[in-house]
């Protein structure tokens, strides 16, 4: 039994698949390549069995590689597919091998030049046809796409959907948009959510926000539909991977036993089908 799982976590090497997102000034922390062996060592300094790649950017040649480059601690890889072209003649191009590593599908949604992206039918066509692959579909988005990301999940109540960081937190939510989406997209069965991409409140001092928000998650999503995260190396950015374990296990640390593993490991096993 996979006793814990880190549901977010990136893997790159800028000289095959280029990260140009990565600003060298602002965030030097990250400004170089990451590889298994890394991924090796921060699995073992936050205590984590294994983890699940996701990919960095909108392209087949790095789901590609990381699906062809596994490592021993790697459980899946969500990778990225063009989901407004034939999807299934996409999967069919994977060997045997590379198919069983690829847990899920993402895109880039909350960087969309269309900011209708995910509403769009072929979008929706191809999404249903993941779902019959046995493949989720992972969210990242905005706080204020989250009414269509919701809109979305219930017109395909087959598909899986995973909303990463808790939907896209506003760094002011004064006017309680993150929450009424989150909330909202939480309404649907079909939807579950990742605590991750917050190490930036715990290295800002801001523990009564991020009690606040995994407190609204909670409550919204039940620990059998959230997952843990550390968004590495991206943490990096932030309190680390160790301090952000840390944090986590104290948010949850008044649930029982039984759903504090379903954060830890039950949910991301079961919504990535991971050991299957």
């Amino acid at each position: 039994m996979i006793r814990s799982v880190d549901a977010h976590v990136h893997l790159w090497n800028r000289a095959t698949d280029p990260q140009p997102w990565i600003d060298p000034v602002t965030m030097a922390a990250i400004d170089r390549d990451f590889a298994h062996g890394d991924l090796e060592r921060m699995l073992d300094s936050t205590g984590v069995d294994v983890a699940v790649v996701v990919q960095s950017i909108n392209s087949a040649a790095e789901t590609r590689r990381l699906l062809t480059q596994p490592g021993p601690r790697v459980a899946g890889v969500v990778g990225w597919a063009d989901l407004t072209g034939d999807v299934a003649a996409q999967l069919d191009e994977l060997d045997a091998a590379a198919r069983r590593r690829l847990v899920g599908i993402r895109h880039l949604v909350h960087v969309d030049p269309d900011p209708d992206w995910l509403g769009r039918p072929d979008v929706g066509a191809a999404l249903d046809r993941l779902a019959a692959a046995g493949l989720g579909f992972d969210l990242v988005v905005r706080s204020w796409q989250l009414p269509l990301a919701a809109t979305v999940a219930a017109a395909h109540p087959g598909v899986r959907f995973v909303v990463d960081h808790l939907g896209g937190i506003a760094e002011a939510d004064d006017d309680g948009r993150w929450e009424a989406g989150l909330r909202e997209l939480a309404a649907r069965p079909n939807t579950y959510a990742k605590i991750s991409g917050l190490a930036g409140l715990v290295s800002g001092g801001d523990g009564a926000r991020l009690r606040r928000v995994v407190g609204v998650a909670l409550e919204a999503f039940g620990p059998q539909r959230l997952m843990y995260g550390s968004d590495w190396p991206l943490a990096e950015l932030g309190c680390g991977p160790v301090a952000w374990r840390g944090a986590v296990d104290e948010l949850i640390g008044e649930l029982s036993p039984a759903e504090r593993q379903a954060v830890m490991s039950g949910t991301a096993s079961a919504f990535y089908r991971l050991g299957t």
